[in-house]
């Protein structure tokens, strides 16, 4: 144990500043009590050497002439008279051992007391100020957020004012150019300090870093070192007591036998082991400068928390920022090497206030070169990653597709069905198969594995459609094809007529595309399977309405099969359209009778959509709802039967589906009921929910995952107790006349839904069963198949 790991919480520094204090007490009642034992010593001594002088003076010393101890009468004088001697010699040695005593023993005190007082001083000092640059650096980072919040809110109504004047005057006139332009400018403001709250959250977590695992260490570290010189010292002054304070009688031997074996039993090394034990804290908690993300909520996933924005409105500053950082951090680097260190550097109890000055000032320069070199660090390595694609753009003002007219009759969008220009644009791309269309640049990352792999895909920037060559190399990195004046293509070499030629090139070659990335082309990824051409679909007619986008019921060009398609819109950002795919690509491995099935995803250009078999019944809620007068008890425990068995299958596959509920369930041909919409799912045994509590079901929801965000498969045998409840209830709402807020209350208190009129009582018991607090109490959906099935049989 030791100060630089055991006392860095406020609490250990308190009773540090204590005890110091305590110890200058104690050094003050020591040099009293020495003070008064010079005086007694001496006055005493005085005394004796009196009686000694008195006991020479011998009278009437004939009278003894003829006694029988005449005959030793000289020499029971002599003796006499040298015990006077003596006495006299012990008066002197007494006084001689209290002038010594004033002499080293309460000078060497005077000496420690004012040595002592200064080391507190001292230490109080450096602590203030480590204390103050603590909350210097929060007061920063606090400063930097309010600026943030600020200019958020006059993005928001910037952005509130133009989309209003976009939609009232179309798309011309000078007033639009008005609000656009304060659109633009306070969202390039907003960029702006995003990114300076980012640079100062890093810079100052490195700065607090430093201070408290260098420099508080090291001031403890010098502390201890002092506090156990100081131990030494008042060991000798211990000793010296003793040594002063010696006498030659049996009685203050063994006084001093005590005295000594008290004062050599004093170790300076365990002397501060118990005030460690008793006063042992915890290491203070680093300051929590954490990016707030609520900050990004609204805009429109363009601002990443802890992520510096790359893009049109952003660029020449970054840039400009980075020459100043640079400036900056030479002349920093200059001022630290001209702070010398002194000899005394390494042994802190020799160090002199200056010393301190010095190592503080070395310190706060070393702070502040960090703080430059880490926000450098940031802007060089985002810079760095753009590597040749487009920058990203900063606000997308083009509005097309965000503000439409309501309309009472349903259509298909302009453009769905066509092939348009964009395969001209492509070079012929569409036909190979390393061309992935319009795939979100976060599934071409997951589909990039190995070094060398490669694919091309399509992106728009600003209304331009622009190709992409995705490479995995050193991460992941994507080039913007050029295009010459003369119609070719080329990235840094020589130019070719169309794309899949300067792509075969490139492969076959094994050039870098880029001198600077070095990347090279080895594996072409081909599309999979289950990547359809948009044009294979053809859509007929608007069915829902999802998430994402519109739901359409379709055609399958090839065998005239009729399809359900879900669409993506096309003005969503990146992050939503993955979100949108993820539900393709967990369903895409899955294949059982009570489970939707996935018949691809069309990925080949805008919008992206996924291609699901048609279950004509539509919702299972609004079956129920539509029925109510004729469903009965054998159908709904058919329905809940299916239902069990689609979820069965999903708990074999660790799938969690997280929104299972009567809405999102279809009827098939027979009834015959199966699991669908799986956007929120999670192939996983247990997800934790990290993003708040944005579109969560409550009412379906089980209060592990509201109260804590952790999701199992036993979250989901909630959701099916409620699910059932709803069956046999025709489509009733749950929890009916609460809000989300009183349900949750509700059901934390204990309370459970009621049984629908004419539920049997085992089905009621199996409900509560799934609706147990405790998740490890429920049952798996092995048992609730086999119950349901047994029920059935025995309803038959």
């Amino acid at each position: 144990m030791g100060f630089s790991t055991s006392l860095q919480g406020q609490a250990s520094h308190e009773a540090l500043l204590g005890r110091q204090d305590a110890e200058i007490k104690l050094l003050e009642t020591m040099r009293r009590c020495l003070t008064t034992k010079v005086k007694s010593d001496r006055e005493y001594a005085s005394t004796i050497s009196s009686l000694s002088i008195q006991g020479k003076k011998l009278e009437r010393c004939d009278d003894l002439v003829g006694s029988l101890i005449t005959q030793n009468h000289e020499l029971f004088l002599q003796s006499w008279r040298d015990i006077m001697d003596s006495i006299d010699q012990t008066a002197k040695l007494i006084k001689q051992q209290a002038d010594s005593m004033e002499n080293v023993v309460v000078e060497h005190i005077n000496n420690l007391h004012s040595e002592r007082r200064r080391a507190r001083k001292l230490y109080q000092e450096e602590q203030t100020w480590l204390t103050n640059q603590f909350q210097q650096l929060s007061e920063d980072v606090a400063r930097k957020k309010t600026e943030y919040q600020k200019n958020l809110e006059m993005y928001k109504l910037a952005r509130s004012r133009f989309e209003e004047h976009y939609v009232k005057s179309g798309r011309g006139g000078r007033k639009l150019d008005d609000v656009r332009e304060k659109y633009q400018k306070a969202c390039r403001k907003l960029h702006l300090t995003h990114n300076e709250y980012v640079l100062l959250i890093g810079a100052v977590t490195d700065c607090e870093q430093d201070l408290r695992n260098c420099y508080l260490p090291s001031l403890l570290r010098r502390q201890q070192s002092i506090h156990q010189e100081f131990i030494v010292a008042w060991k000798k002054i211990l000793q010296d007591t003793v040594k002063y304070s010696h006498f030659a009688s049996e009685k203050f031997i063994e006084i001093q036998a005590q005295m000594k074996a008290a004062a050599d039993s004093v170790n300076p090394l365990d002397e501060y082991k118990d005030f460690i034990g008793k006063h042992r804290t915890r290491p203070a908690s680093p300051l929590r400068l954490s990016f707030d993300e609520n900050l990004v909520d609204n805009t429109s996933g363009k601002l990443l928390p802890n992520k510096l924005t790359v893009d049109n409105l952003t660029i020449d500053w970054l840039r400009g920022r980075l020459t100043e950082l640079e400036s900056s951090l030479k002349a920093a680097q200059q001022n630290r090497q001209s702070i010398q260190p002194t000899e005394n550097n390494s042994d802190p109890s020799k160090k002199t206030p200056l010393d301190y000055s010095r190592e503080r000032e070395e310190l706060r320069l070393r702070c502040q070169e960090k703080k430059i070199s880490r926000q450098a660090e940031m802007i060089r390595g985002a810079l760095n990653e753009l590597g040749c694609e487009e920058l990203p753009s900063g606000c997308d003002l083009s509005m097309e597709g965000s503000f439409t007219e309501p309309s009472t009759q349903p259509k298909v969008p302009s453009g769905l069905n066509n092939s348009s220009n964009n395969e001209k644009s492509s070079g012929g791309l569409i036909e190979e198969e390393w061309f992935h269309g319009v795939l979100p640049r976060e599934e071409v990352v997951r589909l990039l594995v190995v070094e060398g792999d490669f694919l091309v895909r399509k992106t728009t920037r600003n209304d331009e459609c622009q190709i992409v060559l995705s490479v995995c190399w050193d991460g992941h990195k994507h080039f913007i094809v050029q295009t010459t004046s003369e119609g070719h293509y080329r990235f840094e070499g020589p130019t070719f007529p169309s794309i899949p030629e300067l792509i075969r090139h490139q492969w076959k070659s094994g050039l870098p595309v880029t001198s600077r990335s070095g990347a090279v082309l080895k594996t072409p990824i081909l599309r999979e399977r289950w990547e359809l051409n948009n044009d294979d679909v053809i859509l007929q007619e608007k069915i829902g309405r999802g998430n994402f986008g519109d739901v359409y019921k379709a055609k399958l060009r090839s065998c005239q099969t009729e399809v359900a398609v879900k669409t993506c819109k096309v003005t969503l950002p990146d992050e939503q359209k993955r979100k949108f795919l993820q539900e393709g690509r967990i369903l895409k491995q899955y294949d059982h009778p009570n489970i939707v099935k996935l018949i691809g995803i069309c990925v080949q250009k805008q919008p992206i959509m996924i291609v699901m078999e048609l279950v004509a019944g539509g919702s299972l809620l609004t079956y129920l709802r539509k029925n109510a007068s004729t469903i009965g008890q054998r159908e709904q425990f058919r329905m809940c039967k299916d239902a069990a068995a689609g979820m069965r299958y999903l708990e074999s596959k660790y799938c969690i589906h997280r929104d299972l509920a009567a809405r999102n369930c279809l009827v098939g041909n027979e009834s015959i009921v199966k699991i669908s919409d799986f956007g929120m799912s999670r192939e996983e045994e247990e997800y934790i929910v990290s993003d708040g509590m944005k579109q969560i079901p409550i009412k379906w929801t089980a209060p592990e995952a509201l109260n804590f965000g952790k999701y199992t498969s036993l979250c989901d045998v909630w959701s099916y107790g409620v699910l059932m409840w709803e069956i046999f209830s025709k489509g009733g709402n749950p929890y009916s006349g609460m809000s989300n807020s009183q349900a949750r209350e509700k059901i934390d208190a204990g309370y459970r839904l009621p049984a629908p009129d004419n539920t049997p009582d085992e089905v009621y018991k199996l409900m509560l069963r799934c609706w147990d607090y405790e998740p490890d109490k429920r049952p798996h959906f092995e048992q609730i198949y086999n119950i349901i099935n047994a029920l059935c049989q025995s309803h038959v």
